[in-house]
């Protein structure tokens, strides 16, 4: 199919059955189109959309977010996951204040500067909100262009992405630019979905190689995977005489980086020696609850939670603000990972839905 069928196609497709009501859609500034795009960086529409609408009330603007403390960013993130899509968002904020007068730039190779944004991104900002010609290649342009050209082979190999990116840009229009790129994305989030396409209503059907071949859930390619590796760690839940709780803010990078957690504690360390040399706690009783598995992208997480009730040794919590005590009863603006919320939630509720005693 010659390239202006292909867009043209997708843009009578999209005029009748595309999504025009999505509350980024409803005012499309750069600051929206980037704050969207972030969040659907490994994330599905429906999810995004709460999220997305607490998140623009809370930093309306880039100078709100800019202004704002990274805990407040990741506690209107805390539940979304990859944390460091949030980190990344309020940094560029900052640099677009102090770099660029507050303005979002838009120059591909200005925008390329930020931190979390890629070649995709960049372009979904200038083609959506600036109407710009540029290509885009988020995970449901890929899997549409997989399928159409039955590219073989993962996306994420050089070789097979620089031939996704030629088709991109060979597709992309001059003119309708930004309704095309919402249209091929939507044609991916609701037709040419990952199991089970609804290839009978796909305005490209006709010409879809893979269709021709019955072999859609052959493309995209798969990721070459092998076993993740698992770790085991425990969390220690510190409860103090007044009912409180010990958290910690993980360093700044890396998993859940500037989150609040509870005290991680090595398997084969003794707990005992650790509470009461590290934070000057001695045990007076300990409840272990149900195990928690959480999986990362490169590996599983068993965490093991212990509830501890303790009396004061030494008081050696003094740590730059790093540590807090927290009341179950109040509501802190900080940002969790979401194991850590459902435990604090069963806590607070005094349920056992995720937790139990043995």
């Amino acid at each position: 199919m010659k390239s202006q069928q292909f867009s043209d196609r997708l843009l009578d497709w999209h005029s009748k059955h595309g999504r025009h009501d999505l509350p980024w859609q409803l005012e499309r500034t750069p600051y929206y189109v980037w704050v969207s795009e972030i969040m659907l960086q490994q994330t599905q529409v429906v999810t995004v959309i709460p999220y997305f609408k607490r998140f623009i009330q809370k930093f309306p603007d880039v100078n709100t977010l800019a202004s704002s403390k990274q805990d407040d960013v990741l506690h209107y993130w805390t539940g979304l996951g990859y944390y460091a899509r949030a980190r990344n968002l309020h940094k560029a904020a900052k640099i677009i204040m102090d770099q660029f007068d507050g303005q979002f730039p838009t120059s591909f190779d200005e925008i390329l500067t930020l931190p979390g944004i890629g070649r995709s991104t960049a372009g979904a900002i200038l083609s959506l909100a600036c109407g710009q010609r540029y290509p885009i290649l988020d995970g449901n342009v890929k899997r549409v262009l997989s399928r159409y050209h039955a590219v073989e082979g993962w996306p994420g190999k050089k070789d097979v992405e620089n031939l996704l990116w030629h088709y991109a840009e060979k597709y992309t229009p001059t003119r309708d630019v930004d309704i095309y790129t919402q249209a091929i994305m939507d044609l991916g989030a609701t037709v040419c979905i990952r199991r089970k396409p609804l290839c009978n209503s796909c305005p490209l059907i006709q010409d879809c190689e893979a269709y021709r071949l019955d072999r859609q859930h052959d493309f995209p390619g798969r990721k070459p995977r092998g076993k993740l590796p698992e770790r085991e760690k425990i969390y220690a839940i510190i409860e103090n005489d007044d009912g409180r709780i010990l958290l910690e803010q993980r360093p700044p990078s890396g998993i859940w980086g500037g989150l609040w957690c509870f005290p991680e504690i090595e398997v084969n360390e003794s707990i005992t020696d650790t509470l009461l040399k590290q934070y000057g706690y001695r045990i007076k009783n300990q409840i272990e609850y149900k195990s928690v598995n959480h999986t990362f992208s490169h590996f599983h997480l068993k965490m093991r939670p212990i509830h501890f009730k303790v009396e004061n040794a030494e008081n050696r919590i003094n740590d730059a603000g790093l540590t807090t005590w927290l009341s179950l009863d109040a509501t802190p603006e900080l940002g969790f990972p979401a194991p850590v919320v459902w435990i604090l939630d069963d806590l607070t509720n005094s349920k056992r839905s995720v937790l139990h005693e043995p």
